[in-house]
């Protein structure tokens, strides 16, 4: 792996101030919002449709920590840009949206550099206060929105209706505590990685932050390559996938072909870091770094407790091999690092763990092998799962071949 410390030229006339949502195109806006709100802890936050004078799109927006998604689906039969989109992709990300200073600024520099505009700045308001927005394009049919909401107070964007209804399920699911949005991956067809990664570089005035090639991740089978892309001050972070070539067809190809196009192929959703124990002394490499980690109601949660939760909410895993864990065993017997958690647990409930770098588990949300949600948990480290790619393929390319997907 590499990592870069040249971030180039800072902006002087705008920022990236963070992830602000992400906005899905899907076939019931109604059902997938429930979804997320049932099985991963979110909440309800808001809502705009015929009953708030929009005609033609329903929009559901939920929340939880600071990760905001908005499913929407067409109101009407002749909604030809959504149904194309549906029928092409299933259901999937169209927008990830970026909180910024100055949505104007940022849309002209990219305009300016060669950016294609899908909607110039524009102006939302209500009670609330003025939300300033603008729509540039990126890969495939997926775009970014620049949110300007400097001067604004509600509780999301303009115009949506807050949601009283409390779902009665949530006096017995366990919270899961979800915090961050910490990255979003686009996959690419095949050698087309080097010219989007220049494409964030030229029009967002992003930087490489990070990159694997095939020669360091890769299976029996099959291999990618990988560059994550941030912007100045790290707060946005954008990793690019395309596939290599393999014995069998990898999880990128696999993706390209069933959602059509370049896309959004899944989502990180970061966690609480691990609490330590006293007296432990993590070294300047120590990480761990596990999937699908949440916790407890006291606010004092790790790992254990938010997988267990997450199950009990009916939600599913992909299996880990147990040669993993004798591996990792192996590993950890000849380092110094500590694991606070006990690693037989940690097998029974499929937790990945590799203290050089972060772990992965990946959680599909749908029938198409697109879209699918990851769940992180850092500890003194930035990095991006070399460790643990290969046990991460492994177990993807087991789910691929039982849907005669491998080859």
């Amino acid at each position: 792996m590499t990592t870069y410390t040249d971030k180039g030229p800072k902006l002087d006339s705008a920022n990236y101030l963070g992830f602000d949502h992400v906005k899905f195109w899907v076939g019931n806006a109604k059902q997938a919002a429930s979804y997320y709100c049932t099985r991963l802890g979110f909440k309800h936050i808001g809502y705009q449709g015929l009953e708030t004078g929009s005609r033609d799109i329903v929009s559901h927006a939920v929340r939880q920590g600071s990760i905001t998604f908005v499913f929407q689906s067409p109101l009407n039969p002749n909604d030809k840009l959504m149904s194309d989109h549906q029928s092409t992709h299933g259901d999937g990300v169209k927008d990830v949206a970026f909180t910024v200073d100055d949505a104007r600024s940022l849309w002209n520099n990219a305009i300016q550099r060669g950016g294609k505009s899908i909607k110039e700045p524009w102006e939302e308001k209500d009670e609330n206060g003025v939300v300033v927005m603008a729509t540039v394009g990126t890969y495939g049919d997926t775009v970014h929105t620049f949110v300007e909401r400097t001067n604004y107070h509600g509780a999301f964007l303009p115009n949506f209706k807050s949601t009283t209804f409390e779902d009665p399920l949530e006096v017995t699911l366990k919270p899961t505590h979800l915090l961050y949005l910490d990255h979003v991956v686009g996959n690419q067809p095949d050698l087309e990685m080097e010219q989007i990664c220049e494409m964030y570089e030229k029009i967002f005035n992003f930087h490489r932050f990070w990159s694997v090639d095939d020669k360091q991740i890769h299976t029996e089978y099959s291999s990618l390559r990988s560059v994550v892309m941030a912007d100045y001050d790290e707060r946005i972070k954008m990793p690019i996938n395309e596939p290599a070539i393999g014995r069998k067809k990898s999880q990128i190809q696999e993706f390209v072909e069933y959602y059509g196009s370049a896309g959004v192929q899944h989502m990180a959703l970061r966690t609480n870091e691990l609490e330590l124990k006293p007296g432990f002394e993590p070294g300047p490499t120590s990480l761990v770094q596990f999937c699908i980690a949440f916790g407890s109601r006291s606010g004092s949660f790790g790992i254990i407790t938010s997988v267990t939760n997450l199950r009990s909410r009916g939600l599913e895993f992909l299996t880990i091999p147990a040669t993993y864990y004798d591996d990792l065993r192996s590993r950890l017997s000849t380092s110094n690092v500590k694991i606070l958690e006990d690693i037989d647990l940690l097998q029974k409930l499929h937790i990945l763990i590799d203290y050089d770098e972060e772990g992965y588990l990946l959680q599909p949300l749908q029938d198409r092998p697109t879209l699918f949600i990851e769940i992180i948990q850092r500890h003194n480290h930035q990095g991006f799962g070399a460790g643990n790619f290969k046990a991460l393929f492994e177990a993807i390319e087991r789910d691929q071949d039982a849907r005669g997907n491998l080859f």
